[in-house]
């Protein structure tokens, strides 16, 4: 249950898709509910596909470009932590490259919006992935695969209902307070990070010691 507790809150911290809502309500404002409850299920769906396939091929790439399980762990958590600073100052589509003029243009021209740029890169971005690959190198029993894999499908299953919810919580929360929640978010997303690249600097120190 611990596992499934931390994975769960790791992932949806890192994968914030409660910082994806204004995106998707702009993206979706001319479209019927039912049109939105599908991209928010096709979005859903790939953001799934993306975490299966970043955690069971996650030791393929590790092997195939010799990186070392703490590498990994040191550079996804400068990634995550770089993700919740951003979320923290507020920047957080800029830093996902949503602010760029091709990029608006590029997404604004598209009839499917559920792959890119939701699933990729807003809500399964780089951190998530090398998350997930740490966490494949890490946990490899049955049962904590099973538990991962129940987590993943957790956050996949919030991901449609936040993003179907998207315009109701817009009217709720308001901008000010998605903002504000976001920015609690990074606070504990910092806080992940760091205690990613601590984890692995001490094991690290601790086989130099040896």
């Amino acid at each position: 249950m611990e596992l499934f507790l931390l994975s769960f809150g790791a992932l949806f911290s890192i994968m914030n898709p409660l910082g994806t809502v204004p995106v998707f309500v702009g993206l979706t404002q001319e479209h019927s509910k039912k049109e939105r409850a599908i991209t928010a299920f096709w979005t859903a769906l790939n953001v799934f596909v993306i975490l299966l396939l970043s955690f069971f091929a996650g030791k393929y790439i590790l092997s195939f470009f010799g990186i070392s399980l703490n590498a990994l762990k040191i550079a996804g958590g400068l990634i995550i932590a770089s993700s919740g600073f951003a979320l923290l100052t507020g920047k957080f589509g800029e830093h996902k490259g949503m602010k760029r003029e091709r990029v608006q243009k590029d997404i604004h021209s598209r009839d499917s919006i559920s792959l890119t740029p939701l699933s990729i890169p807003m809500l399964a971005g780089p951190g998530t992935i090398s998350l997930l690959i740490a966490y494949n190198q890490e946990y490899q029993k049955i049962y904590e695969i099973w538990t991962l894999l129940g987590a993943m499908l957790l956050v996949t299953i919030c991901i449609y209902v936040i993003l179907k919810s998207a315009h109701f919580i817009v009217k709720f929360l308001g901008a000010s307070g998605i903002n504000a929640l976001s920015r609690i978010i990074g606070f504990i997303v910092i806080a992940i990070g760091v205690e990613y690249i601590i984890a692995s600097v001490v094991d690290i120190l601790s086989r130099i010691a040896l």
